[in-house]
């Protein structure tokens, strides 16, 4: 076999180290990847309620930092309380996700195709093909998110600085649907798409961009000739998955600080008057309360998030016929 010939038969890394979304096994990837997802999703929740818990603080909570506040909840609650509204969002996110996931792959393969021949590097293309299949992902998930986010937070904070009690997730949802109909469902719809959205996008720019950066300091990016252990794999997409959501959460917060005032704000305030009154408050630095949290939780998530999603289209790829 000649050079040329052997050389065209090499994979590059790409083809390594990542497996295309028509070779996946989809029913066993939707089964094991809903498991999969809500063990990641029961190990994270407590940040996200303590998260939200400091964006709504007022009075005296205000002076509350993340440990103070997941203190707080333990003995007010105990642990059950770090698990509000789970129910809620581990029932909803499996649908989400299935949408997210779809359309997230579907439009990085047809983006990478269309950037090909502007003949960029590698690590521009990775990072404009993901960057558009996050954003487009998150767009048409949020149509299931948005309620699911509305709901669980108001039980996150219920009692919690004036905030109401509620029995349960149908609970929250009767008493909304009576008091604004299914757009009370919607709350913060217009905010959660420009701080998810945007977020997704950077979120899954930075990972595909940061991830051609690594290899290529490791001197592998256009190295065909010796296939990448399975551990430097992973090793490199847990590092891109951490950039990632620490990246994402510096960027995102303070428009997350303003949509969970909304969405959980008994009397249905405009922006404006959230973004005022943060001001009053405590200045710009209102906008990142809950900072630590959510870099935290940006920065574990995207990291098992990535590791397990990278490792559940290797379980679940179809066998190659010979």
């Amino acid at each position: 076999m000649d050079t040329s010939t052997r050389a065209a038969k090499i994979p590059s890394l790409h083809q390594q180290t990542e497996i295309n979304w028509d070779n996946l096994d989809m029913t066993k990837f939707y089964v094991v990847g809903a498991g999969m997802f809500s063990c990641v999703t029961v190990a994270l929740y407590p940040v996200s309620v303590v998260k939200t818990r400091m964006q709504v603080a007022s009075g005296e909570a205000m002076r509350s930092n993340a440990l103070a506040t997941f203190k707080d909840i333990l003995k007010a609650d105990g642990v059950p309380g770090l698990y509000r509204g789970f129910g809620t969002v581990i029932t909803g996110a499996i649908p989400a996700r299935i949408i997210f996931l779809s359309a997230l792959e579907k439009t990085k393969a047809t983006s990478l195709r269309l950037v090909k021949p502007l003949e960029l590097s590698e690590s521009t293309e990775a990072a404009l093909a993901n960057g558009l299949g996050g954003l487009t992902a998150s767009l048409c998930s949020q149509a299931v998110f948005v309620p699911i986010d509305v709901v669980s937070q108001k039980l996150m904070v219920q009692g919690y600085s004036g905030h109401v009690n509620y029995t349960g997730g149908l609970d929250v949802v009767e008493k909304i649907m009576k008091a604004d109909g299914p757009r009370g469902l919607y709350r913060g719809f217009g905010l959660s798409v420009m701080t998810y959205a945007p977020s997704s996008a950077v979120w899954w720019a930075s990972y595909g961009f940061s991830q051609r950066v690594i290899w290529s300091a490791l001197g592998r990016l256009n190295d065909k000739e010796d296939t990448p252990t399975q551990l430097r794999i992973v090793g490199v997409q847990a590092t891109g998955g951490m950039i990632a959501g620490a990246v994402t959460s510096c960027v995102s917060t303070p428009l997350d600080t303003i949509k969970t005032r909304l969405q959980v704000n008994q009397n249905k305030p405009k922006a404006g008057e959230v973004v005022r009154r943060l001001i009053a408050e405590e200045g710009w630095k209102g906008f990142y309360r809950g900072l630590g949290p959510r870099f935290f939780s940006s920065s574990a998530w995207g990291t098992s998030m990535i590791v397990c999603y990278e490792y559940l289209k290797r379980v679940c790829a179809k066998a190659e016929e010979a």
